[in-house]
């Protein structure tokens, strides 16, 4: 029976067969969730253009919300609709695709050349085509352009430090619509909305105080409705507007040691202006006593406090607690648990999972990968279990940290209500423990079925080669996403046939073959048979042994076809998007690693290779395409290599992402 495509469908499933999916309901849902709140995954906006791609319905990108956009192929975008979708994508969240990747980098570089972009100077008629697209952008370019590229920055989630310098210069130069810094009032501050974080010491100096300070009480006012991402950003603007208080007026002499306002108290500690009454860590210190702190620690840490204040909150703990903090006290630190380091932490008494989770509340602010080490092993040294829920919050990252003999405690039943954790950052020897259990937890599943392989599969770069095969010979189909099959443990990739491989990649077989140079894949081919490489696979990979002819040569290997392979199934012709007008000169640009950017999306299928004797995508959420090479342009900004695309999983409200 054919399955209608919901939000509702989607919600918890891994895997949803496309040939379950008539054309009219992808359709419906693709137009639809321009009237929907829910968000999908990058990969399902991924997977979602690989179908419509399958079904021949990507040529009207006019009736497709922006955030899909993002994920179709702008190398064939038609030359005479380009300014249209460029326009449209440009109002999608970038943030979707990694800072970096090859899909980002060729948005960029397809709307430059639709645009006709010839120099570093973009004209204000340019950049209202080119929307956040400008987040990519050299600072070079951005100091040149029309001062009107503040408003396609207001777009941006993170400028680099070269564009923050470049917004200043822009806003220091004259020409903007906000004026002088010296002119500006609180409006003002509030009309550059996101840009402020941008602001150095220079132009903030400018603003009068009067206005710093009218617009430090807006955003202490604020504070208490905003969420966790806000409030780090609030955090961060109190911080640059107190430091430029500070270094423009002396500091208090210190023969005030006593409290120059009123004392805080029980009733005064949630006032949304407390730190305004007491703006100077000093004051803050000297009029909050340690009985008031005691009592109120949960809503003084509502308050929005810097470091410097946080530090005084914990130098005070530590006169009222000497002999360490009571574990009840632990669970309502908050972000204050935050500033403690190694050494005091394995000095906590963490021994039930709820004071854990209290401390691992990611709404607290992010730990540091040692502290949260010794969190985890303080609690597991105190007799603590790691539940699933427990791993939820830990994630696969912080699990890698653990010490073997630490991961053997976790047990299999954790592992199964855990749902989907990243461990690539594991060693092979965590990875085959944690595959072992993971087999252990999925068990009960009655043989190898759709099912038991979208819930091992984020384990089974810890899989023996004999439990490879019997997925191979299954007999069911596993589309094994190529970043998966990379990740396998490279000894045991080496003992697959070549069967083995196609039977594993199914679908995604022709993404082997961008994969080529891959070490662990050039290894495999070189004890290959050419001939069966050839005539199984038939992507085009070279490299494997040749079988010797008749009279003792090597013979001729078998033709092979191209990466590029027409199916031989009876599908739909896709509606692709010609291509635009030839691009400017690229130049090449040297690359500094990035660790902040998320994984990197897919790409949809529209314009990837066609497997042969394919079916439309077996998957909803499936595999993503082998990233293109990334080009450059001398308006590109710099940016690092995407790390290996994300595991793909599938879970709205919110989308679920390996841990």
């Amino acid at each position: 029976p054919q399955r209608s495509l919901s939000a509702s469908v989607l919600q918890g499933f891994q895997c949803i067969p496309a040939s379950d999916l008539p054309a009219a309901d992808i359709l419906a849902f693709a137009q639809g969730l321009q009237n929907k709140t829910a968000e999908l995954s990058s990969a399902q906006l991924s997977c979602l253009a690989r179908l419509l791609t399958a079904k021949n319905l990507t040529a009207d990108f006019g009736r497709y919300p922006p955030d899909l956009l993002l994920f179709f192929d702008s190398a064939e975008v038609h030359g005479g609709t380009c300014g249209a979708f460029y326009a449209r994508a440009s109002r999608g969240n970038l943030d979707l695709l990694p800072r970096g990747s090859a899909r980002r980098t060729e948005l960029l570089r397809g709307a430059l050349a639709c645009l006709g972009v010839r120099s570093s100077r973009l004209r204000p008629e340019q950049l209202g085509s080119l929307g956040a697209l400008v987040c990519d952008m050299e600072a070079e370019t951005i100091a040149a352009s029309d001062p009107s590229v503040l408003e396609n920055l207001k777009l941006c989630s993170v400028l680099t430090g070269a564009q923050r310098d470049a917004v200043n210069a822009v806003l220091l130069g004259g020409g903007t619509v906000y004026g002088d810094p010296s002119s500006w009032d609180l409006q003002t501050l509030q009309n550059l909305g996101p840009l402020v974080l941008a602001l150095n010491q220079t132009t903030l100096s400018l603003v009068a105080k009067a206005v710093r300070e009218a617009f430090s009480r807006s955003i202490v006012a604020a504070y208490g409705s905003q969420g966790r991402s806000q409030r780090e950003k609030s955090l961060t603007l109190l911080r640059a507007f107190a430091a430029t208080s500070a270094s423009s007026h002396p500091r208090l002499k210190r023969s005030a040691d006593r409290c120059l306002s009123e004392p805080i108290t029980a009733s005064t500690v949630s006032d949304p202006l407390l730190l305004i009454s007491y703006g100077t860590t000093e004051q803050f210190d000297l009029c909050l006593s340690n009985e008031v702190l005691k009592a109120n620690l949960e809503p003084l840490l509502l308050q929005p406090l810097t470091i410097e204040y946080l530090q005084v909150m914990k130098k005070k703990l530590e006169q009222i607690y000497p002999s360490g903090i009571p574990e009840e006290q632990l669970k309502r630190l908050g972000p204050l648990s935050r500033q403690y380091t190694v050494e005091e932490i394995s000095q906590w008494m963490v021994t039930s999972s709820d004071t854990l989770s209290a401390l691992l509340n990611p709404s607290d602010g992010k730990w540091e990968a040692p502290q949260v080490q010794q969190l985890l092993s303080r609690y597991l040294a105190l007799g603590g279990t790691l539940t699933g829920p427990l791993l939820r919050k830990i994630g696969g990252r912080n699990l890698c940290n653990l010490q073997e003999e630490q991961i053997n405690q976790v047990s299999p039943e954790a592992i199964r209500t855990a749902g989907q954790l990243n461990i690539s950052s594991c060693s092979q020897t965590k990875k085959d423990q944690l595959y072992r259990k993971a087999q252990e937890a999925f068990a009960g599943q009655a043989g190898i079925t759709r099912t038991y392989y979208c819930q091992i599969w984020p384990y089974l770069g810890g899989a023996p080669v004999k439990d490879l095969k019997d997925l191979a010979k299954a007999g069911i189909a596993i589309d094994m996403d190529i970043d998966t099959f990379l990740a396998l443990n490279p000894d045991e990739l080496q003992k697959l046939s070549v069967t083995d491989v196609k039977n594993l990649l199914g679908e995604n077989l022709p993404y082997l073959k961008e994969a080529e140079n891959k070490t662990s894949v050039m290894l495999w081919v070189k004890k290959q048979s050419q001939r069966e490489l050839d005539c199984t696979l038939g992507i085009g990979l070279q490299g494997g042994t040749e079988e010797p002819g008749p009279t003792g040569t090597a013979t001729p290997p078998h033709p092979t076809a191209s990466a590029s392979i027409t199916p031989t199934a009876t599908v739909p012709a896709p509606t692709t998007l010609p291509t635009v007008p030839t691009p400017i000169a690229i130049s090449s640009h040297p690359t500094t690693n990035s660790s902040t950017v998320p994984p990197e999306a897919p790409t949809p299928g529209a314009i990837s290779p066609t497997p042969p004797n394919s079916t439309p995508p077996s998957l909803l959420l499936s595999t993503p395409t082998p990233p293109l090479p990334a080009p450059s342009h001398p308006l590109l900004s710099h940016a690092g290599p995407p790390p290996p695309p994300a595991l793909l999983l599938t879970q709205l409200s919110p989308p679920a992402t390996p841990a």
